[in-house]
């Protein structure tokens, strides 16, 4: 890693918590942040947005912002915006680029003109077009919140019969609503860092959950999960995989860092985008941490690292 000077960084505001369906894990992610800057000597303070109003990071001289919100409200693009306007750089990727990654459906239409495979999926707008979509696209079937992580508000639909309850679930947390077809197979998970071409995937992480149950009490409150990294995949799946993600990567103009999600179809061993998370989380059972591990990079350094990276889509100019 190269050496970065901690007292270069400034005065930095770690935004943590916020008012997304993620608040309890963004409050993890952003203590964990907070502790290890500050080990690393970084004047780093929590800062709340759900408790404190954004204009008071340049009222009280913040020089940049680690992001650790999670979900709408801080991974949406609307407080990258909020910084942009107050000139802070702030880690991970911009507002177009966070905006679409929240999107789900936005961003598969922008992989697949790209060229990349994702699941097909269709969206709803009633129970009645979620059995229409189940019909179509067959069983298993995951319906989910179009701008919603963590698996919130997420059904595995077996049957026409379930359709109602998933959509009405899914719809409580946002009125856009997708449909999504299953694919059967190993689930795995790769970070990036970095922008452009200097960006590099860190190792993929397959993930084993109980009876193949990989949602929110599975990834953050229990130790059932099983993470495996090295992954045990063939050498050229992992890299295949690696080589897809930083073109997923890419082609929505990330920076700093990201986290996508994959599928790989047992039958046919082709690798599926799920989705990318602009704000991944780093609590205790968070994988870009494990990942990072796994190539040689301690949770400190890449919570350093990953501050010096921030920046802004439009710096101001120089003064002539």
């Amino acid at each position: 890693m190269t050496h970065i000077d901690s007292r270069a960084m400034g005065k930095v505001a770690v935004l943590l918590g916020g008012r997304s369906a993620e608040r309890e894990v963004s409050l993890m992610s952003g203590q964990g942040v907070l502790a290890a800057l500050q080990a690393r000597g970084v004047d780093a303070h929590a800062f709340d947005p759900a408790e404190r109003e954004l204009g008071e990071l340049k009222r009280d001289g913040f020089a940049r912002c680690f992001i650790a919100l999670h979900g709408r409200f801080g991974e949406d693009g609307t407080v990258q915006g909020a910084l942009e306007l107050m000139g802070i750089p702030y880690t991970g990727p911009g507002v177009m680029a966070s905006a679409v990654a929240m999107d789900k459906l936005m961003t598969k239409r922008i992989w697949i003109a790209e060229g990349l495979s994702t699941p097909a999926w269709r969206q709803v707008h009633s129970a009645e077009e979620t059995r229409a979509a189940f019909d179509a696209l067959g069983t298993p079937m995951i319906v989910k919140p179009v701008r919603e992580g963590s698996t919130i508000g997420l059904t595995k639909v077996l049957s026409r019969e379930q359709c109602d309850a998933a959509y009405t679930l899914a719809s409580k947390q946002d009125p856009m609503v997708m449909c999504e077809q299953f694919i059967a197979g190993d689930e795995v998970t790769c970070p990036v860092l970095g922008t452009g071409d200097e960006a590099q995937a860190l190792p993929v992480i397959r993930i084993v959950a109980p009876d193949g149950n990989y949602d929110y009490q599975h990834k953050y409150f229990t130790d059932d999960t099983k993470y495996l990294v090295p992954c045990g995949l063939p050498e050229g799946e992992e890299a295949a995989i690696q080589a897809l993600v930083l073109q997923a990567y890419r082609t929505l103009d990330g920076r700093g860092w990201s986290r996508a999600d994959v599928m790989i179809d047992a039958a046919t061993r082709t690798p599926y985008l799920l989705e990318i998370n602009t704000s991944p989380g780093m609590t205790s059972h968070s994988l870009v941490p494990m990942s990072a591990r796994a190539a040689g990079m301690s949770y400190e350094d890449l919570c350093l690292t990953l501050l010096a990276s921030a920046a802004l889509d439009n710096p101001s100019p120089a003064t002539p």
